[in-house]
């Protein structure tokens, strides 16, 4: 099974829909609904949830959006909805129930192995040893905020100065062997090589274990792109989702 099935698979349970869906020459939209297999970002259905891996887009929506959905993506190509003059009308309509969209995520899956360019001190944590970092501040990208048990930290991998820490990656298992990789780096430590060091070898780790690294970052932090190419990611998917006002 190559990972491009899996993660049809994946997102199939998502967006309530068939794994065929992503492949086909128009837009499908379907009711939300809490399938068990799915990443966990929140507890409530989504109001609003659209994706596309390139081609069509397949959109998960509350019951009330879908005249208007339907209407709207008629005929349209799909990954065209992700521009913003496209997004403004789902926009407008969102507001009418206090909605808003949130940003894009713009998607990673490995596309090719990548060995080190350079050999820098490292320490590994796993599981509960990672704990002790919640509450730092300095790692908002590579750890979650506290433990999350429908998407817990499994990896740490931290590069050291001495004493110091000079960046984290980490990876939550966000679906059962779904890891999204993150990384932050501190400021002094910037632009020599470490962000993308630790990100290979969290990678490398991933797919020795035999689960599947992602990476995820915004359409304007092109370092985080760079970091993803360099390491033997590919753009893959992008998502946009809703989230209620004032949230």
């Amino acid at each position: 099974m190559n990972i491009q099935y899996k993660l049809h698979n994946l997102l199939a349970l998502e967006y309530n829909c068939s794994p065929e869906d992503f492949d086909r020459g128009k837009n499908v939209i379907t009711e939300s609904a809490l399938i068990d297999g799915r990443r966990i970002y929140g507890s409530e259905k989504y109001f609003f949830h659209m994706v596309t891996l390139g081609g069509n887009a397949v959109i998960t929506a509350d019951p009330c959006l879908h005249p208007f959905l339907k209407d709207y993506a008629e005929g349209k190509p799909g990954h065209w909805l992700f521009e913003i003059p496209n997004l403004l009308p789902i926009e407008a309509e969102l507001n009418k129930y206090s909605y808003s969209l949130t940003q894009t995520h713009h998607m990673f899956l490995p596309a090719r192995h990548v060995c080190p360019m350079i050999s820098l001190p490292v320490k590994w944590y796993y599981g509960e040893e990672i704990h002790s970092f919640y509450g730092d501040e300095r790692f908002p990208n590579a750890i979650c905020d506290r433990f999350h048990p429908e998407r817990p930290d499994r990896i740490v991998v931290v590069a050291l100065d001495g004493d110091k820490i000079m960046g984290m990656a980490g990876c939550s298992e966000d679906a059962k062997g779904w890891m999204q990789i993150g990384i932050d780096v501190m400021p002094q430590y910037r632009s020599l090589g470490i962000g993308t060091y630790l990100v290979t070898l969290l990678k490398n780790k991933i797919e020795e274990m035999g689960d599947i690294p992602f990476y995820g970052t915004s359409v304007s932090n092109y370092h985080s792109w760079n970091i993803a190419l360099r390491c033997g990611f590919k753009p893959a998917w992008v998502e946009i989702g809703a989230k209620r006002k004032n949230e």
